[in-house]
């Protein structure tokens, strides 16, 4: 009987990026074939500009994701700022399920918070506008009417931009809030955090109202060693890809 739960996120696979793609057909052969769930907590992708996008590598990553959970393990999906255009086709052609910006499930009976984690970031307030802007039907269905070969070379365009946005931002300002940390946890009663998005693996212990809690922040994939964090029915534990 599979127990296992895998934690990952912030793989950003693209075209130009073989070598995350290979890392994560592994993980998926090899240590999620054998879980009971797998959890993407956001950015999968390094862009998504619709579900009717097919460039590579994407055909490939769907017909192993079906694989997956055609073979028993539930998979899960959140959006996070790369790729919140993610739809109902992709989890259709995956069997993926995909989850909205926050998510509680239980881990060993504790109450536990999964979300992207730029919900968390809330010093960020050019961010968040546009994140908010972003996130309306209106903007969306806007984007998605465009050609597939403009929304590509669009999405381009503003990774470029973004990345000398954020070489202008304080470190400070692109982690999480601690302040929205404790709010959000206290209104969804949870005494567990998993996220990603700032990059910043580590296990935080901390009090909310006198009581003991973690904050979990899971590792970007990058060519050298990545580290899952994964629960089994002793609790947490991480491991080395």
């Amino acid at each position: 009987m599979k127990t296992e739960i895998f934690f990952i996120s912030d793989l950003h696979l693209a075209l130009e990026k073989p070598e995350i793609t290979r890392k994560f057909l592994y993980f998926l052969q090899h240590h999620a074939i054998n879980a009971k769930a797998l959890y993407i907590l956001g950015d999968l992708f390094d862009v998504w500009v619709g579900d009717d996008d097919f460039s590579p590598p994407i055909k490939k990553l769907k017909k192993h994701l079906k694989q997956l959970t055609d073979d028993g393990t539930q998979v899960f999906l959140q959006s996070g700022n790369r790729d919140f255009l993610l739809g109902n086709r992709f989890c259709r052609e995956t069997g993926v399920n995909l989850l909205g910006d926050y998510a509680v499930i239980e881990l060993n009976g504790v109450k536990t918070l999964l979300t992207h984690g730029d919900l968390l970031c809330t010093d960020d307030l050019p961010y968040q506008a546009f994140r908010e802007k972003s996130h309306t039907l209106e903007w969306q269905q806007q984007v998605l009417s465009k050609p597939l070969l403009l929304r590509l070379l669009v999405a381009r365009w503003y990774r470029f931009r973004s990345f000398f946005h954020k070489k202008g931002k304080s470190a400070e300002i692109m982690d999480v809030n601690q302040e929205t940390v404790e709010k959000v946890m206290r209104q969804y009663q949870t005494r567990y955090l998993i996220h990603g998005h700032t990059h910043r693996p580590a296990i935080h212990n901390f009090t909310i109202d006198n009581q003991p809690a973690q904050r979990f922040v899971l590792s970007e994939w990058k060519k050298q060693a990545i580290n899952i964090l994964g629960w089994n029915d002793e609790g947490y534990y991480t491991f080395e890809l």
